[in-house]
């Protein structure tokens, strides 16, 4: 990063390779866009007005209504309405989504929250239509929230370097596995509740984070569509011509959390690409004593060329 919080959150979208604050400054201005909109029209007396405006941009349970909106896949994971919501929602994404972008990048954190959003759209809408119980609820259910592309990134988090410690208030240091853990079973837990649907889609969003960085130890990169699609629209209010490829070698993988290794490919210069003071070389090493030992087995010096690394 290239400042401390408020600075890059500010400064979001003067910087490339930032999708962890584009996301954090994303979700606030639409929240409070939405604010400013229902307090207008609540106190002019058109509230009704406000719901069905804001319905056409939630996710609905059923087929034939997201039919005829489709975009709604995609805008549901950028709204929110109470402020305790949007709070814990991008606490989330800015504690564990640090973690993925000093691991995989900042591309790939915007894949994993998209990806994230779209599986839980998806199994929210199955599990709805699917299931008996939610018959009764099919045609009205909507859904909105962050939550399943930040569970994404949580499970991801967790898969790719389990033993990582967060010092928790009142309950100290607790492995990020654990908390992944945890939250998967609660929502799990809360599927037939209030927030079904909600929940629901956090399940989804998890299964989407676990499989990803699966995959990705393994070379497949799920998210490919994703960064090709984002790599375009940058291009395109940029002016620019993008001259960068992305391609993977296969790591070691062992239970400790390696993952496989990346490296960005400059077509002027496809052999090798270092930053500042880390050459391709010792990045390799750097990322091989990852998949052996685990992330916690790097010491200062080689955290800090493996950050610096991740921005380019």
């Amino acid at each position: 990063m290239y400042g401390n919080f408020w600075d890059n959150l500010r400064n979001a979208f003067k910087h490339s390779d930032n999708s962890l604050y584009k996301l954090l400054a994303i979700n606030i201005l639409v929240f409070f866009v939405v604010l400013v909109f229902r307090v207008f029209m609540t106190i002019g007396g058109l509230g009704n007005l406000y719901t069905t405006v804001l319905s056409y941009l939630m996710m609905p349970a059923s087929f034939s209504r997201l039919a005829t909106q489709p975009w709604s896949i995609f805008t549901y994971m950028f709204l929110h309405e109470g402020i305790l919501h949007i709070l814990f929602n991008m606490l989330f994404l800015f504690w564990f989504g640090q973690l993925i972008h000093q691991f995989l990048g900042s591309r790939k954190l915007a894949n994993l929250y998209i990806l994230g959003g779209l599986a839980g759209a998806l199994f929210y809408v199955l599990i709805y239509n699917l299931s008996p119980y939610f018959n009764s609820n099919l045609d009205s259910s909507l859904m909105l929230g962050a939550s399943a592309g930040i569970f994404a990134i949580v499970v991801g988090a967790a898969t790719l370097s389990p033993n990582t410690t967060f010092f928790l208030i009142l309950l100290g240091p607790v492995k990020i596995k654990y908390i992944a853990i945890f939250y998967v079973i609660l929502s799990f837990a809360n599927s037939a509740g209030a927030n079904a649907g909600g929940e629901l889609a956090h399940l989804g969003g998890a299964l989407l984070g676990y499989l990803y960085i699966i995959q990705l130890r393994k070379g497949n990169d799920w998210g490919v569509p994703v960064q090709k699609v984002g790599i375009f629209f940058e291009d395109l209010f940029s002016g620019r011509k993008s001259n960068v490829k992305v391609s993977y070698r296969k790591a070691k993988t062992s239970n400790s959390g390696g993952f496989s290794s990346f490296t960005k490919d400059k077509k002027s210069s496809p052999t090798s690409i270092s930053s500042d003071d880390a050459t391709q070389e010792e990045i390799d090493k750097i990322l091989d004593k990852i998949a052996d030992r685990g992330y916690e087995a790097l010491n200062k010096e080689e955290k800090r060329k493996l950050f610096e690394f991740s921005k380019k």
